[in-house]
């Protein structure tokens, strides 16, 4: 019982990476290191706008350093607050009409995945503001950019690495829906990745962003599109993750370790901006948008299940799990779930409060949009409607994913 929609899509975006898969694709100046948000006074332009969350940057210095440091550049700016977690479209076009009328030269998107992926759309809807953004959800569709402006992406956040990807994930909050857009047109031009910015996320952000850059070094490494670069990276990252994540949640002041992780977010960023990713964020996006879980938390408890589940496909678990000083997928699995647990994230969906009745009510809505998910194109195996109902609900349930779960539809 498979959805021909959705593979008809998926095809296309397999035949589309694949045509690209000589270039590697990056930000095209980084700057990494506690400290380098100083290197905004370096930038050549007239103006700027700076698209950012709720207050947290203003109230940790960082947004008024920025501005600082654009000033001292000759810069003029604009700030744009706000930005919702999960932002809608609605949002990305009030902020385009700031940027219609201020003219900048440069985009910023300093904050959380949420500020960034805002303004990444805001700047396609300031270049074309006659975009059609439901066309657009179609991977690769969208107009060529920096024709008015260029984009820097500046993270406060360790985890969703958006400041070197060609994607931003927008919801639709009448549908209940997450939509990917997929283009390289999206990768910013600069990318600033200063630890010292993060020291004042809470615990319970540091876990869950954590949890998402680790998802991102798996599925890049077990994806269907073959990069060595990528599968380095993905290593690379995990092992930081691993190594760093507990010691960030317990001792948030510690900026080595910090950058470590912020470094980290980065590399599992640029692995998957070229081999991309799988189930897990197939299934994390309709949970979010429809429940609003954490989008790191959500992978952190589907990551184990999926791991049993994809292990029937492909041998490459045993590589990432000889990276943390074990031999199986099984061990893998394990251990995700042990550093969940160090890290105070919750293993089941129902502890979010969803009612078993809520659950039910809306299964079969979530798994079909997951089906039909971009990012499941690329995982090692292809699943089934039955198959993605069964994982979701051993993960609703907390328990560990079996095959003889599934029943045929």
């Amino acid at each position: 019982m498979y959805n021909t929609a959705h593979f008809s899509l998926a095809n296309f975006v397999l035949l589309k990476i694949r045509k690209k898969m000589s270039k590697l694709f990056i930000a095209g100046e980084v700057f990494h290191g506690a400290g380098t948000l100083e290197e905004l006074k370096n930038i050549k332009g007239k103006k700027a706008v700076i698209v950012t969350g709720g207050n947290s940057m203003r109230k940790s210095g960082t947004l008024n350093k920025a501005i600082a440091y654009l000033t001292e550049a000759g810069i003029e700016t604009r700030i744009f607050e706000g930005v919702e977690e999960d932002p809608s479209s609605a949002t990305c076009l009030k902020g385009a009409e700031i940027m219609n009328t201020f003219e900048p030269d440069w985009i910023i998107g300093l904050g959380g995945c949420s500020a960034i992926d805002a303004a990444k759309i805001m700047w396609v809807f300031y270049e074309y503001p006659d975009a059609d953004f439901e066309a657009m959800i179609k991977p690769f569709t969208v107009p060529v950019l920096r024709n008015k402006a260029k984009f820097i992406a500046i993270p406060s956040t360790s985890g969703t690495g958006t400041e070197t990807t060609g994607l931003a994930v927008i919801t639709d909050r009448e549908k209940g829906v997450k939509y990917p857009v997929v283009s390289y047109e999206l990768t910013p031009d600069i990318a600033i990745v200063d630890g010292e910015i993060c020291a004042s996320m809470p615990a319970h952000v540091t876990s869950n962003t954590g949890l998402d850059a680790l998802t991102h070094c798996v599925e890049a490494y077990v994806s269907n599109i073959d990069n060595n670069i990528a599968d380095a990276l993905s290593k690379g990252g995990l092992k930081i993750v691993f190594d760093n994540l507990k010691e960030v949640v317990e001792n948030p002041d510690n900026i080595t370790a910090r950058q470590n992780m912020h470094d980290a977010s980065f590399m599992a960023g640029l692995a998957f901006n070229n081999a991309w990713l799988g189930i897990v964020h197939s299934l994390s996006h309709q949970v979010g948008a429809l429940y609003g879980i954490p989008h790191g938390a959500s992978n952190a408890i589907f990551l184990p299940n999926v791991i049993r589940y994809n292990a029937q496909a492909t041998e490459r678990y045993p590589d990432l799990a000889r990276v943390v000083g074990k031999a199986t997928a099984e061990d893998l699995a394990q251990a995700v779930e042990t550093l969940r647990s160090e890290v105070n994230n919750p293993s089941a969906i129902k502890d979010f409060g969803i009612s078993k009745a809520d659950w039910d009510k809306n299964i079969d809505y979530i798994t079909a949009n997951a089906l039909a998910d971009p990012c499941t194109g690329f995982n090692p195996r292809v699943p089934s409607l039955e198959e993605l109902k069964a994982i979701y609900n051993a993960c609703y349930e907390g328990i560990v994913y079996a095959e003889e779960a599934v029943v045929a539809g």
